[in-house]
């Protein structure tokens, strides 16, 4: 697949800029039962800002609310109360629709349409001139991984739902968006789906484009989010870069025996020692060079693991944290 860093259409100007997205003290209270005399709290004042050029992963279990909040974000939805902003305009300002590109958890695709004919449509809805469509949208099929062949012959009612993901995706930039929002966009794709649809937010990561998106697949998020926010029950319980929720990448848990205590003091944090003359610690710093240096104390390792959790694991703890409070 090629990346959009090699179209120059699509390249865009990173450098320091005001916030993509703002949001302060955002709240969506829904109407039910028959009278609507029911509320429902879907989402709780919500805080948080995106920067451009940033991939920012929302997560949270089902029902958290991530949905609502994108949908405040796009303007398909008005908050009850609170305020935001989307490249620098309010909340619902329709004059930034022209710069944002959507897809949807369950995108609505024409079945007798071709994925050509979707992206013409689509085009012809951001009134795309038909000689920039003859450009863009042979780049878009390339980016995506969707053959020529298949976007012009077949009907979209016999897609694959990895091949309904990849039009919708491309449908979603046929506008060139500054700001791309995907709401589950691995939802439902097999491993080899999902690797493909990461490698397409890494390009367009890589062109400068801000991403933000919601997912389940955790380990995915890992991989492409600069930073993560978690929302569990309509609340916002904590966002940050994955070094500031997780730690750094080059910390280690150590235990082991033997040694000089005045030297391992100035290698491990929180170093502790057991009855049985057994230590451990927090390792921050070159391994090798700490293993070099116990070799030559007369000391031996019994266990050494990265310190920082993997993404899924911090998030089951925090959501499990808000549960059981």
């Amino acid at each position: 697949m090629k990346s959009v860093a090699d179209a120059p259409n699509f390249q865009l100007n990173t450098q320091d800029s005001p916030p993509v997205v703002i949001t302060s003290d955002l709240r969506k209270v829904y109407r039910t039962g028959f009278f609507l005399n029911q509320k429902v709290v879907s989402l709780k004042s919500c805080s948080l800002t995106v920067h451009k050029g940033e991939t920012f992963g929302l997560l949270g279990p089902n029902g958290a609310g991530k949905t609502t909040l994108l949908k405040l974000l796009l303007g398909i939805i008005r908050p009850t109360s609170g305020r935001g902003s989307l490249l620098g305009k309010p909340l619902g300002d329709r004059s930034v629709k022209q710069s944002i590109g959507y897809l949807p958890e369950n995108a609505y695709l024409y079945d007798y349409l071709t994925g050509w004919e979707c992206l013409q449509l689509a085009a012809g809805l951001f009134q795309i001139p038909r000689s920039v469509q003859r450009q863009r949208i042979p780049q878009l099929l390339e980016l995506v991984g969707l053959s020529k062949s298949d976007a012009c012959k077949k009907q979209m009612r016999r897609y694959s739902k990895g091949m309904l993901q990849r039009v919708g995706m491309a449908q979603a930039l046929i506008n060139n968006p500054e700001v791309i929002f995907l709401d589950e966009p691995m939802s439902g794709l097999d491993p080899v789906g999902r690797y493909q649809i990461r490698e397409i937010i890494l390009a367009l990561k890589k062109s400068g484009k801000t991403i933000f998106f919601n997912s389940h697949i955790l380990s995915e998020v890992e991989q492409v989010c600069d930073r993560v926010a978690i929302l569990t029950q309509g609340e916002l319980i904590c966002a940050g870069s994955l070094n500031e929720l997780l730690g750094e990448r080059n910390t280690y848990y150590v235990k082991g025996q033997g040694g000089d205590w005045e030297i391992l003091k100035k290698w491990l944090f929180n170093l502790e020692f057991a009855p049985d003359g057994s230590w451990e610690g927090e390792l921050q710093g070159d391994s090798y060079d700490f293993l070099a240096s116990l070799r030559l104390m007369g000391g031996q390792i019994i266990a050494m693991k990265l310190f920082r959790p993997s993404l899924e694991e911090f998030f089951i703890k925090t959501v499990k944290q808000i549960g059981n409070n």
